[in-house]
């Protein structure tokens, strides 16, 4: 069977294209899907403009999709059943979500719940794949809406955007972090509190007064560092991201004079229970109008340069991609 897809090539020089081609290749996996929707991450964006990400070239780029499946070997998953799939080695080492067809292993999907359709499900993808597991980890330390507001960095990124809508209506009272005039847009969110990432991204104390007692951060580097050193006691931090840097030029003291629990996110390998949980909940705990309004929308042809303004910081929110556009 043949189909379009976003195919990245590296040539002898070592530069990387992205364009479409028609693809005819059997594809590695037990379940095979016809791909409706996907979407553009930072790991794409780079994928698609850097040898960084991508293991072996030629290569389908994007690491989530969301569809439904036409054939399985696998008994968990029949024809029809709507699914999605994030993480693992999705758009890095084996062909991914920029394409009408994909053919993956059976661990790697997640059905989706019935309140999840394909194009909301991608709307979520990574990003909000990991916002929750972020949450989830927040709960996990006992941070609770009495003990105070949360951070959470990088907010008008896909992942802060729905961090911030998950953990507002959970009830909890949202620091919202971000460089670009986005007031409106994260108050609509759910943002109690506008934060300028300048705040937080120059040289700080080791440990300064506590203003918040948890936090998810999306940045890294010295953003993190200062967030974790005005986290109060017994808080939590997460981090799943260091788009400001993958160094951590931090102290101790937070951690043995607080009792801070630094806990880093992982979205690409989680086992299957713990991806079962986490979609179940953002069914639960996501307001879909309130998913919408991160969402904007384009097709195959249109991701290379959506990869660019991504990289450039010019985006917010999810950007979703129709493949069949």
């Amino acid at each position: 069977m043949s189909f379009r897809a976003i195919v990245a090539r590296k040539a002898e020089g070592g530069a990387v294209s992205a364009t479409i081609e028609t693809v005819s290749e059997h594809m590695l996996g037990d379940v095979s899907v016809a791909v409706e929707w996907s979407s553009v991450n930072y790991k794409d964006a780079i994928a698609i403009l850097t040898d960084q990400i991508i293991k072996s070239f030629p290569l389908i780029p994007g690491i989530d999709f969301a569809g439904t499946v036409t054939q399985s070997d696998d008994p968990r998953y029949a024809v029809g059943d709507k699914v999605a799939a994030t993480g693992h080695a999705l758009g890095v080492s084996h062909n991914g979500g920029f394409a009408q067809q994909a053919r993956v292993k059976a661990d790697w999907l997640v059905k989706l719940p019935g309140a999840i359709s394909t194009r909301n499900a991608m709307a979520i993808g990574t990003a909000g794949f990991t916002a929750m597991l972020s949450v989830l980890a927040l709960e996990h330390g006992g941070i609770t809406p009495a003990r105070g507001p949360v951070l959470v960095t990088g907010a008008s990124g896909g992942v802060g955007s729905i961090a911030t809508a998950i953990l507002a209506k959970l009830g909890y009272r949202v620091i919202a972090s971000t460089g670009k005039a986005e007031a409106e847009y994260l108050t609509r969110l759910g943002a109690s509190e506008i934060l300028n990432r300048a705040d937080l991204s120059g040289q700080g104390r080791p440990i300064a007064p506590d203003r918040w007692p948890a936090a998810i951060d999306t940045v890294g580097g010295q953003t993190l560092v200062n967030v974790i050193g005005q986290t109060g006691y017994r808080g939590v931090v997460t981090a799943c991201g260091f788009v400001g840097g993958r160094d951590l030029p931090a102290s101790v003291l937070p951690f043995i004079l607080r009792n801070i629990t630094l806990a880093g996110i992982d979205s690409v390998n989680a086992p299957e229970t713990l991806r079962q949980i986490a979609w179940q909940r953002l069914a639960n705990d996501l307001d879909t109008d309130t998913l919408a309004s991160t969402i904007s929308e384009v097709g195959l042809a249109d991701v290379p340069a959506i990869a660019g303004a991504m990289v450039q910081g010019r985006l917010k929110g999810r950007t979703l991609v129709n493949v069949n556009a």
